[in-house]
């Protein structure tokens, strides 16, 4: 079977490379020259025999996605197939769908999930789509998933946007179970009493009801720097809690937990809070409360 595949950042190169080595022919197309397999789409599409094509497209999700689907559209032919493995809004899906369809094209939309171990350790997939389009992409779903039963790992979610719309989900989970470890270790670090914070959070790793790979990963972090004194406590989001979040107010399902992460990660970025000046000054006007002047240390 040979393939084509879009993207060829860090996670798509891991897929790249767990394909092949799945005995899966991948042409890969990446605007760095010093990465791609061919200079262009054009060329990445012609390299593939007539039939049955399928294209992975694993870019940024917006714009880019888009431009590229656009271009998709107008290279492929009649029972070819697409597969969005990026982090696409759910909402996007429907239209892509539409758009290749018009095409006689097909679409399905991927979640993926194992960031930069999922070369060794194998994918987790949550895919949407008709019956026939997921079928058509089988061997590929079953060489990057992990290794074990279908169902531990791969899932057919549902209809088209399924897929992304299980993904963003999962990535709001994520939010909160590491924000429920970031606290835990910080009220470890606090207490005078626990002298080996680390060994604490590795013996949690087996047998106890908080084990998970997050966690293994915690405790891999802070063996290779007990203080974290080489990373900033600047915490980025990339789109998907706030996705969720959106998506909980429409469905009006309550998620007080994925809102509490996303909203810590947003406090993480500020080097003085308006909000918490203000509170300090409430504070002083009602109660006569002391309050620290600006750079004055705690």
């Amino acid at each position: 079977m040979r393939m084509g595949l879009v993207g060829l950042g860090k996670m798509g190169a891991n897929m790249r490379e767990r394909l092949r080595s799945g005995g899966i022919e991948v042409t890969g197309y990446d605007r760095n020259p010093e990465v791609t397999d061919v200079p262009s789409l054009a060329a990445l599409v012609a390299s593939l025999p007539v039939g049955a094509r399928i294209v992975w497209v694993m870019v940024p999700a917006g714009p880019v996605t888009h431009a590229v689907i656009d271009e998709l559209a107008g290279l492929l032919t009649v029972g070819d197939l697409v597969i969005d493995g990026g982090n696409s809004h759910f909402t996007e899906d429907g239209a892509h769908a539409a758009q290749l369809a018009a095409h006689g094209i097909g679409y399905v939309d991927a979640g993926v999930s194992g960031g930069v171990w999922g070369r060794v350790n194998g994918y987790g997939l949550m895919v949407g789509g008709t019956a026939d389009h997921v079928a058509l992409a089988m061997e590929v779903f079953d060489v990057l998933r992990p290794e074990g039963p279908r169902a531990e790992g791969f899932v057919h979610a549902g209809s088209v946007g399924a897929g992304h719309y299980t993904k963003m989900v999962h990535n709001g989970i994520e939010y909160g179970l590491m924000q429920a470890y970031a606290e835990g270790y910080e009220l470890l670090e606090a207490s005078d009493l626990v002298t080996d914070v680390t060994g604490t959070l590795k013996a949690w790793t087996r047998g106890t009801v908080v084990r998970s790979w997050l966690l293994d990963l915690l405790v891999k972090a802070l063996e290779e720097d007990p203080a974290l004194g080489d990373i900033s406590d600047w915490v980025e989001d990339s789109g998907e809690g706030r996705w969720t979040v959106d998506a909980a107010i429409d469905a009006a399902v309550p998620v007080p937990v994925i809102s509490a992460a996303l909203f810590a990660r947003f406090a993480s970025r500020q080097t003085d809070s308006p909000a918490m000046k203000v509170v300090a000054a409430l504070r002083q006007q009602f109660g006569g409360h002391d309050v620290k002047s600006s750079g004055q240390s705690s």
